[in-house]
């Protein structure tokens, strides 16, 4: 550990500066030995982020981190051109990225959390069921009103009303549009043939788009008859109705830090640490969940940035992951933590 260091974080969502309590972006009156750490990536981990910065400031003094939160897929652009210290994606890296990374690249999961079909509560029942094939259609565009006969055939006891489905979508390059369109391919052929996989696809059902996890939770907030996808924490604090839905067994499931980690439990991580589960067995397994990654650089210049950056990451997978459930995000198996702590360790500097 670092001693005498505070951790000041700047998290910017959205092109709005938003500065964890706790924390701030100015430096007057900063010792003079100030390590300033540069992030940039994901919006899925944003909140997590934040709190996990108010409280490694708390213990620490003397390390900035800053970290914008403009989508994976700027994350990882940002990282492979080295502008910034880390990356972070809910996409991981590819092959072919990975080799494009001049000074290596190391993926470090730091959380994971489940993906909701997430919508608007009024006048809409709570715990809404939604078949395999039924919430493909509605991305594919074929299922457009609330009361279509598959809606109401899962949902047999409620009444659904009679509204047009507008559905809301990423604009960014955003990993938690690669979990969604993984999972969609992954259950559907006409999905895997068009649009496909990918952090920006072509969506075919003309729809709303906003920029981050919580641009799209914002809109699907203020539009009744929105559906979108978001990360289930987000989706929870925004007070939005979330889908139950049929998993590869067969079984309606509701998003929970208990069904998300069932569905971890058994996923096989390989030695890379980049694994993706688009249709997880077992049937308390909830079907889309996807790890977060940092991405960091298998060696760096600076030796006193290093010691710091490892410094920030080891808490992160340590004390920081007593906070990942409260904010519904889940807390990373033992065994995964120790690999992703070894993967840590073998970062050196040039």
């Amino acid at each position: 550990m670092i001693k005498g260091f505070v951790a000041i974080c700047s998290i910017v969502l959205l092109g709005v500066l938003a500065v964890a309590p706790g924390c701030s972006t100015k430096s007057t009156g900063a010792p003079p030995d100030l390590v300033t750490i540069r992030g940039a990536g994901s919006t899925f981990v944003a909140p997590l982020f934040q709190k996990w910065c108010k409280e490694y400031h708390q213990q620490h003094s003397g390390t900035l981190v800053d970290y914008q939160a403009v989508g994976s897929g700027e994350g990882a652009r940002q990282f492979l051109a080295d502008a910034v210290d880390f990356g972070a994606s809910d996409a991981a890296l590819t092959d072919e990225q990975i080799a494009s990374a001049q000074q290596g690249a190391v993926l470090v999961p730091v959380a994971a959390g489940s993906v909701v079909l997430a919508y608007n509560p009024e006048g809409m029942p709570l715990g809404l069921r939604l078949p395999r094939p039924v919430y493909v259609d509605i991305f594919l565009g074929k299922i457009t009103r609330w009361d279509d006969a598959r809606i109401r055939e899962a949902n047999p006891d409620v009444k659904l009303p009679r509204r047009d489905i507008a559905v809301v979508v990423r604009l960014d390059g955003s990993g938690t549009t690669f979990a969604l369109t993984n999972h969609l391919a992954a259950v559907s052929p006409q999905w895997r043939k068009s649009p496909g996989v990918g952090t920006k696809v072509g969506w075919p059902c003309g729809p709303m788009q906003a920029n981050g996890n919580q641009g799209v939770a914002g809109v699907i907030q203020r539009g009744p008859g929105t559906i979108g996808y978001v990360e289930y924490g987000i989706a929870k604090r925004a007070g939005l109705g979330m889908s139950r839905l049929q998993n590869k067994a067969g079984k309606f499931v509701e998003p929970t830090g208990t069904s998300g980690l069932a569905t971890l439990i058994g996923t096989k991580m390989p030695a890379n640490l980049r694994v993706f589960e688009p249709d997880p067995d077992g049937p308390e397994s909830y079907p889309i969940v996807t790890y977060s990654w940092l991405l960091l650089y298998g060696k760096y210049g600076d030796a006193k940035k290093l010691g710091a950056l490892k410094d920030v990451v080891r808490w992160c997978l340590d004390e920081g992951q007593q906070y990942n459930e409260s904010l519904g995000y889940i807390r990373l198996p033992p065994d995964l933590i120790a690999k992703a702590t070894h993967a840590l360790d073998s970062i050196t500097t040039n």
